[in-house]
């Protein structure tokens, strides 16, 4: 029987619990198990890791096993006379006052000389006589599945019965909250909220540019860049294929063709534009993305939240609308739903 898969909201709350435990109680150190984050490249498995770390203002270590040698872990042995001495790599963390999170990221992508040479740190927390993870050092590990056709040798069984297991799976609409907040391009945005189906595709080639979490926020990253910068369409629909793959590069093309021909929509938000509504179902996905993504970072105004809700009002005909301050920004109150009314 598979693993329950969890989101990234689940996993970051694990991580939280965790890390959080052992900064209480240093004590617990030997007790907690590492966590080991299974999922398929590009769904954010480091970065949820890295955000814990930041959320509790301790240190974040990421040892990438794949481009490591088992020298690397245990240490380089240096003749001193009639012995030998170890050197030991400088990433360890040394003060045992220090707190946070040591990640072996891509552990799966490694032989097993190298999985052995990581068993002692993550079951006894120590090298040997030479080194001891400090107690409040939480310890876990990422891995790809070999399913996802990344780079996946497998764990020993051994190794493997060392680990809390963790099935991390891709949602998008809490990616969207969190690409909202963190001002993301709106096309992407509306974009996938009109084609779900290419927020994560493993099929086709892998070994070129496909679309992952990751790559859609680097494709959000260069669309503003190439308004910024004046970059052509051509140029810059070749970067979108370069991350995406041709297919979803040329949906994104397309619907952003039908977002450019609607009503500027920060115009609407001023009240200088009365919007009209798509008959489209694709550019009402489009307006609606850019209205959000301008309120959400304009300067709090009545009059924005008041043209919105009068927006609104009208678009009962083409979405479905739910009362809910989950992601809304201040006193709007009110989330659009991605579920297109059939009619």
């Amino acid at each position: 029987m598979s693993t329950t898969a969890v989101s990234l909201k689940e996993a970051h709350a694990i991580l939280h619990h965790q890390a959080s435990a052992l900064l209480a109680d240093p004590g617990l150190a030997h007790q907690l198990p590492p966590a080991l984050l299974w999922g398929p490249p590009g769904v954010g498995k480091s970065s949820v890791v890295r955000n814990v770390c930041e959320e509790l203002g301790i240190a974040f270590i990421d040892v990438r096993l794949s481009q490591r040698e088992p020298v690397d872990l245990r240490g380089l042995p240096v003749p001193r006379e009639d012995r030998v001495d170890w050197l030991l790599s400088s990433e360890w963390p040394r003060d045992p006052d220090s707190a946070g999170i040591l990640l072996f990221d891509e552990i799966t992508a490694v032989d097993r000389s190298l999985q052995v040479a990581a068993y002692e740190l993550l079951l006894d927390r120590r090298l040997g006589d030479l080194y001891r993870v400090p107690d409040r050092w939480y310890l876990c590990a990422a891995g790809n599945r070999e399913e996802d056709g990344a780079a996946a040798l497998g764990l020993s069984s051994a190794l493997a019965n060392r680990f809390c297991h963790l099935e991390v799976t891709a949602e998008l609409e809490p990616w969207l909250h969190w690409a909202q907040a963190q001002g993301l391009h709106p096309d992407v945005l509306g974009f996938l909220r009109y084609r779900p189906d290419c927020f994560l595709q493993l099929e086709g080639d892998l070994q070129r540019g496909w679309p992952s979490p990751r790559s859609w926020e680097r494709v959000a990253h260069q669309l503003t860049l190439a308004e910024q910068t004046g970059l052509g369409e051509g140029p810059l629909q070749r970067i979108v294929e370069g991350l995406v793959g041709a297919g979803a590069a040329a949906e994104l093309a397309a619907f952003r063709s039908w977002s450019g021909a609607l009503v500027d929509a920060e115009a609407i938000l001023r009240g200088e534009s009365r919007a009209v509504i798509p008959e489209r179902a694709d550019q009402c996905y489009a307006l609606c993305a850019a209205l959000v993504y301008h309120l959400w970072r304009g300067p709090e105004s009545e009059r924005a939240h008041r043209n919105v809700s009068t927006f609104i009002r009208r678009l009962r005909r083409f979405f479905l609308i739910t009362v809910s301050p989950r992601w809304a920004p201040p006193r709007l109150g009110v989330e659009w739903s991605a579920a297109h009314r059939v009619h």
